[in-house]
């Protein structure tokens, strides 16, 4: 397996380690209409992080947890609402602004504008902050996923304090930042390689980044990489492509 970055559809991503180990972000897959079914059923899965809640964000963590005990990351209120709704589960919760390490892993939750919440029987059940989450490994470029969120101003600080050269930004409106916020967003980051995500997924959604693009300025169109779902795109020292 080559050392690569999968969007499965929606704000679903893999990471795929030179050692094979993979690491699952927001893994919606089952009930995910934009997943192929080919990929509803991944053949491994070592870790989980997880931006913020909502279902569709977290809606395979357990069925994962229960095929191959994934160490699961997020914030300390997910994580706790996560692990006493499923009943099992190895959970790691951090906060916003902080970095733990996994062996030669470092991850990291930024902020997010958005919201954040777990569906119960009784309702939603508050889950702490959303979050983005920067994934650092020795001898590869430095990974944000930016959850889902608006664009806003301290993108600078995370640009400064991580310096990802791979930015995975949602850009289909409506629950998120349309094209006009994410390519602000893609301009305070100046990653290498920019994968745009969370989009086609509903009809309220945008259908594809071609406007997104198009608002991008012309020293950052040719570092966009529109995979299509499923597509393995392979990730080295300076960025992906």
């Amino acid at each position: 397996m080559s050392v690569t970055i999968t969007w499965f559809g929606h704000a679903a991503v893999r990471l795929v380690l030179p050692d094979e180990r993979v690491i699952m972000i927001d893994p919606w897959l089952a009930d995910n209409p934009a997943c192929p079914d080919a990929l509803k059923k991944p053949p491994r899965c070592d870790m989980i992080f997880l931006t913020h809640g909502h279902t569709d964000h977290v809606g395979d963590v357990q069925t994962l947890i229960e095929r191959f005990d994934p160490l699961v990351v997020a914030n300390f209120e997910l994580c706790n609402v996560l692990e006493k709704s499923i009943g099992k589960g190895r959970f790691s919760g951090m906060n916003t602004g902080g970095t733990q390490t996994i062996g030669d892993i470092s991850v990291s939750l930024t902020q997010a504008f958005h919201s954040s919440s777990v569906d119960s029987a009784n309702g939603p059940i508050y889950a702490g902050m959303p979050n983005g989450v920067v994934v650092a490994v020795d001898g590869l470029a430095t990974v944000y996923h930016a959850g889902d969120t608006e664009v806003f101003g301290d993108m600078r600080l995370i640009a400064q304090l991580f310096e990802p050269k791979v930015c995975i930004l949602p850009i289909g409106d409506y629950y998120t930042m349309g094209a006009k916020g994410a390519a602000l967003a893609a301009q305070m980051l100046q990653p290498t390689a920019i994968i745009p995500i969370h989009y086609k997924t509903f009809p309220v959604l945008a259908q594809s980044a071609d406007a997104f693009q198009a608002a991008l300025p012309g020293s950052l169109k040719d570092r966009v990489v529109a995979a299509d779902i499923g597509q393995e795109i392979a990730w080295t020292q300076s960025g992906a492509g």
